[in-house]
C-alpha cells in the first residue's frame, strides 16, 4: 500500500509538472511591420521590443517582423482580429476600409500642416474618438500617441516638380486610403495604390510616374536607385502610425504587464517623435547628395493651395464618408473654423 501511494504521488507530480511549465513560460508577442530593417520606424519597435521583454522581466517575448515577411499593413487589422499577429502599427490609411474617419486628415484643412498642427487634432479628443470607433469595429486596444512617420511629398521620376501643377496628368502611387485617391485627383493626377513592399521594383519598371511618400522612407529604399529624380515637399499630408494590440493579447496579459506595455510606449513616444523629424531631416539632405533635385515651398505657398483645398471641402466629406462634426471640430484646432 506504502509503495502504491508513493508511487501514485510520483505520477500525480510528474502530470503536474507541465502545466507548472507552462505557466511560466513568456507571452509570445508577434509585432507586424512592412518597413524594411534599416526604417526608423522598424529600428525604433525593435529597441521596443527589446525594452519591453527586460522590463516585463521575461514574462513577455517579442519577435519583430519587418519588410513584410509576417503581414503588409494594410492586411494587419485583420491578422490582429484572427490571431496572426499580436501587436502592429499601420498608418491610418490602411485601415479607412474599418473606420472611414481615420481619412480625417486627408481633409482639406490638414494639407500643408507641420507636425505640431497635426498633434494638436491627434493627441486631442478627436485622436482619442478616433482610438475609440477603431478599438470597437476591429477588437484592438490602443497603446497611446500615435508614432509619427512624418510629412508625406510628392516624389517623380522624369517631370520636374516645381509647384503643385507639375502634378497634373502624373500617375500617382499612394499608400492607400480613399482619402489620398481624391487628393491625387484634386491635383488632375492619376491614383494608384501600389503596397510599399511592391514600389522599387514597380517604380523602376514605370508603373507610376510619381509618388506620395516621405524623405525617410525615399532613403531607407534608396528611391533614387529605382528611378526617382525630383521631389517637391509640399507637405500633403503628415502620416504617423497607430500602435494596435489584439484584444485577445491584452486581456492575456492582465492588469500588471498592461501597466507595463502602456508606460514603456508613452515614456518613449515623444523622443520617437523627435527622432523621426531629425531622421527625416537628414533623409533630405542624404536624397539630395544622391541626386534628387528638390523644391521646397513656403507656408505662404502652402497656404495659398490649401484655401484652394477648402473649397471642395463638403464634396471630400461626403466623398470620404467623414462625420462633418468631427472635420469641423478638426478644422477649428486648426485654425480653419467657418472657412470652406
Amino acid at each position: 500500500m506504502y509503495r502504491r501511494t508513493l508511487l501514485g504521488g510520483v505520477a500525480a507530480s510528474t502530470l503536474a509538472a507541465p502545466a507548472v511549465v507552462r505557466a511560466e513560460e513568456p507571452l509570445k508577442m508577434r509585432l507586424s511591420l512592412d518597413t524594411s530593417a534599416t526604417h526608423t520606424r522598424t529600428m525604433q519597435m525593435t529597441t521596443f521590443a527589446q525594452e519591453l521583454e527586460k522590463i516585463a522581466s521575461g514574462k513577455i517575448k517579442v519577435e519583430v517582423f519587418h519588410s513584410a515577411q509576417l503581414f503588409r499593413d494594410r492586411d494587419v487589422g485583420k491578422a490582429l482580429r484572427q490571431g496572426g499577429a499580436e501587436m502592429g502599427v499601420p498608418g491610418p490609411w490602411n485601415l479607412t476600409g474599418i473606420e472611414a474617419n481615420l481619412d480625417i486628415t486627408q481633409s482639406p484643412a490638414f494639407y500643408g500642416r507641420m507636425a505640431t498642427e497635426v498633434y494638436k487634432v491627434i493627441d486631442g479628443d478627436i485622436g482619442r474618438a478616433l482610438n475609440g470607433m477603431l478599438e470597437k469595429k476591429l477588437g484592438v486596444h490602443i497603446l497611446g500617441k500615435w508614432l509619427d512617420l512624418g510629412a508625406s511629398h510628392t516624389f517623380s521620376t522624369a517631370k520636374v516638380l516645381n509647384g503643385p501643377d507639375d502634378l497634373k496628368g502624373l500617375k500617382i502611387r499612394t499608400s492607400g486610403g480613399a482619402g489620398q485617391m481624391v487628393r491625387v485627383k484634386f491635383f488632375e493626377g492619376v491614383p494608384n495604390f501600389t503596397a510599399w513592399p511592391d514600389v522599387p521594383l514597380a517604380l523602376s519598371q514605370g508603373t507610376f510616374d510619381a509618388l506620395f511618400t516621405t524623405n525617410e522612407s525615399v532613403k531607407s529604399a534608396k528611391l533614387w536607385d529605382s528611378g526617382v529624380k525630383y521631389g517637391l515637399q509640399d507637405h500633403q499630408f503628415f502620416a504617423q502610425y497607430i500602435p494596435m494590440v489584439s484584444e485577445a493579447f491584452w486581456k492575456k496579459l492582465g492588469p500588471g504587464l498592461q501597466k507595463v506595455v502602456s508606460d514603456l510606449w508613452a515614456s518613449k513616444i515623444n523622443g520617437w517623435r523627435k527622432d523621426m523629424a531629425e531622421s527625416q531631416a537628414e533623409s533630405l539632405e542624404i536624397m539630395k547628395k544622391a541626386g534628387v533635385k528638390v523644391v521646397s515651398p513656403d507656408a505662404a505657398s502652402l497656404a495659398a493651395v490649401r484655401n484652394k483645398l477648402m473649397a471642395t471641402q463638403d464634396a471630400v466629406i461626403k466623398e470620404l464618408k467623414l462625420d462633418p462634426s468631427l472635420v469641423a471640430q478638426a478644422n477649428a484646432a486648426l485654425g480653419m473654423a467657418g472657412k470652406s
